[in-house]
């Protein structure tokens, strides 16, 4: 690849990052809302970290350090490099301040500029792979930032909003029709999942997603579209919430402790409507809208109750690479709406093999008590989807985009 070009990439990635920053205070750049989310100042920091770790430090080794404090402040849990500040502590961080962290990202696309045009040519494959990885890292965090700052803007006691609809962004699915969603027939068989590097024209692709490899699947159906908050209204509505005999005990058990009665960011006002959170505001519920910020026990839940189940990974990467090859499936929704649940665990495929050296904590290390989600969401950066890409969440997870979509067996 030209290295003009990677610069090119670089900067338009970094700027998106800055960009989403733009609409928040420093005050809200500090704040951490749960242990699971991190304040914006600090996805701003550590994607520099990530940056100087592992391609500055890497193959340039003579750069001196920015800051030693800010290798312990801004790693996240890679072990191999070090101690770091515990994750439900990250909001405790208040210095160094949101203009030094800048400072640093400064500091830092400055030298990857530098490195980008003085990197010896035998280095440079390699080189490039970090700078990759890199920049898909900073991609995760985009999304991440938007989804952290929704929850920590839902806590104010005051009706608030991230930024006004369409100035510059908008962060809302499409509606979709009203109609009744059709079943998809898909053949069973054996099936490839998995990246295929050779004929992806993207090349990159996360650990996780590799090696390719076959799958038998049976014949099966899937919904054509996501499931609507109509739909799940309808769920809430007939005692969904009350009934146990649709939930899975664990399921049960945090609808008791968290007292769900309806989706994350979802409410009742006195007159009985219905209003939902977003990061334009607080919005009336759109019937026709995809339901979000369900948990998977919610979704497996919804799906009891719907006389159907929730797709496996497999069937979900079949579909939606028929849909990005070109057949005309009738697939809607694969991509830029809701991440999909599935009741697939997140495992490692058959011959899997992490990345090497200190990124190898990348993915792998994860591969327990988590289930995968298909797809991307509204808030997912462009050109940041694929049919292979293994999201992965705690079931119980539901501040991010994550909705449903329908499967059956034939």
């Amino acid at each position: 690849m030209e290295r003009a070009s990677v610069w090119s990439r670089y900067r338009k990635v970094r700027a998106l990052t800055e960009s989403l920053a733009k609409p928040l205070s420093d005050e809200d750049q500090c704040v951490q809302a749960m242990a699971d989310a991190s304040p914006t100042k600090w996805h701003l920091g550590h994607t520099s970290w990530f940056f100087e770790t592992v391609v500055l430090r890497q193959f340039w080794p003579e750069l001196p350090v920015y800051d030693e404090q800010f290798l312990y402040l801004f790693n996240s849990y890679y072990e191999s490099l070090g101690p770091r500040q515990p994750r439900p502590q990250r909001g405790l961080i208040t210095r160094p301040s949101v203009a030094q962290v800048n400072a640093y990202r400064s500091y830092v696309d400055e030298h990857i500029h530098e490195f980008v045009h003085r990197c010896d040519a035998s280095l440079w494959p390699q080189a490039l792979q970090a700078i990759e990885l890199g920049l898909n890292h900073e991609q995760q965090h985009q999304e991440l930032i938007l989804t952290d700052v929704k929850y920590l803007l839902h806590q104010n006691p005051f009706a608030t909003e991230y930024c006004p609809e369409g100035e510059p962004f908008v962060f809302s699915p499409q509606p979709t029709s009203a109609v009744k969603p059709e079943w998809l027939h898909f053949a069973g068989g054996l099936h490839a999942i998995g990246h295929d590097i050779a004929h992806e024209v993207n090349h990159f692709c996360y650990d996780n997603e590799t090696p390719r490899h076959s799958v038998y699947l049976y014949p099966f159906e899937l919904a054509n579209r996501l499931v609507t908050c109509g739909e799940y209204l309808a769920f809430i509505e007939d005692g969904g919430y009350q009934n146990p005999s649709h939930w899975l005990s664990e399921g049960w058990s945090a609808v008791q402790a968290g007292n769900w009665l309806a989706p994350l960011y979802w409410k009742q006002n006195t007159e009985g409507h219905w209003r939902v959170f977003t990061l334009h505001g607080e919005q009336p519920l759109d019937l026709n809208q995809p339901v979000a910020h369900v948990s998977y026990f919610e979704a497996a839940a919804f799906a009891s109750w719907a006389n159907a189940r929730l797709p496996r990974e497999a069937e979900l990467e079949v579909a939606f690479g028929e849909e990005e090859g070109g057949k005309a499936t009738g697939l809607q929704q694969a991509f830029g709406a809701c991440w999909q649940w599935t009741c697939s665990s997140y495992d490692a495929y058959p011959g899997f093999k992490p990345f090497e050296g200190a990124v190898a904590e990348y993915n792998g290390k994860f591969m327990v008590g988590q289930l995968v989600l298909k797809g991307s969401s509204c808030v997912t950066p462009e050109g940041h989807s694929r049919a292979s890409y293994r999201n992965f969440f705690p079931p119980s997870a539901r501040w991010q985009f994550s909705g449903i979509r329908l499967a059956r067996d034939l």
